[in-house]
């Protein structure tokens, strides 16, 4: 669904552009001891992941199997869980919704027994979802997401690392199909991306990232909108800040961090919506049978873009 953040104007004052150094060096102490003065400088950039962080997910889950499961424990309770549960309940986490033929299809391999064995255990245990949403690009299928409970799991047993954001719930019903949709979305990026080397891939959703940026729009004003836009890796097109669904962050083969912003454009895209994700830089994927469409969209605003199809 197209989602842009274009927040209302507001009478902050001009800010001072920040010094990167210092501006860490006050994040470091403001996690110790808040700070109420209003901040005089914005970073350039977000801090990259460290290589420490992104191995940490390999160094949190070693637990302890016996026949095949481990004991989780969050407060009170305690769950057994196989890897391939913690797996699936990880990436249920990543993506917050994930339809479960597709989860069966990557996760799994296509083994449905499997994967209805684990998906029926996360649901019975209270860590999982099912649902089936209703709305403008309903299909019908059965879809999976964590519940707080499986949340909470995640974090309080550090299953993924401390720079990976985790979700649960169906927060927005109507978007839901979409949204699971991404995961299928990911699954081809990344496939493209580690035949050319590519590894540690990051996954950073929509929600995520306008998070970051209303943040820094309530501390450093609108008036550093292209600034807070190319500290995230973005641009602003027509004032806004327009955001992807999906954002891969990873190491090339050199070594480098790289990013690529993705967008799944629908039927339900509008014309102007589709060409500021086209300036904005983002590489789009379509539905499959939808991307002549699209191309007759960019042909009419005389733009140009590689179209993918899932």
């Amino acid at each position: 669904m197209p989602r842009d953040f274009s927040p209302q104007d507001r009478d902050d004052p001009v800010r001072v552009l920040p010094d990167p150094a210092r501006e860490a060096e006050r994040e470091r102490r403001e996690a110790h001891q808040p700070d109420d003065k209003p901040p005089s400088r914005l970073p350039e950039r977000p801090e990259e992941p460290t290589p420490e962080e992104r191995t940490q997910e390999e160094r949190d889950r070693r637990l302890h199997f016996t026949d095949g499961r481990a004991v989780l424990y969050d407060r009170d309770s305690g769950y057994r869980l196989s890897e391939s549960q913690i797996r699936t309940a990880v990436e249920l986490g990543k993506f917050r919704v994930i339809a479960a033929q597709d989860l069966t299809e990557y996760a799994y391999n296509g083994n449905r027994e499997d994967a209805h064995r684990d998906i029926e255990s996360l649901v019975r245990q209270g860590l999982a979802r099912k649902g089936t949403l209703e709305g403008p690009e309903s299909s019908g299928r059965e879809l999976l997401t964590l519940t707080r409970r499986g949340h909470r799991l995640l974090r309080s047993n550090r299953l993924v690392p401390p720079n990976q954001a985790v979700f649960h719930g169906f927060v927005k019903p109507r978007e839901a199909n979409h949204d699971a949709d991404l995961y299928r979305l990911y699954h081809k990026e990344a496939g493209r991306i580690e035949a050319q080397g590519g590894r540690n891939l990051r996954v950073i959703l929509d929600y995520e990232l306008k998070r970051r940026i209303n943040r820094d729009i309530a501390r450093f004003g609108t008036e550093a909108r292209p600034e807070i836009a190319a500290r995230h890796g973005l641009e602003v097109v027509r004032d806004k800040i327009p955001v992807p669904d999906l954002r891969i962050e990873y190491e090339t083969r050199d070594g480098e961090v790289a990013r690529v912003n993705l967008e799944l454009v629908t039927e339900h895209y509008r014309g102007r919506h589709i060409a500021e994700k086209v300036r904005a830089g983002f590489s789009l994927y379509t539905p499959r049978g939808e991307a002549d469409r699209l191309r007759r969209v960019l042909d009419q605003r005389e733009l140009t873009a590689d179209i993918l199809s899932l």
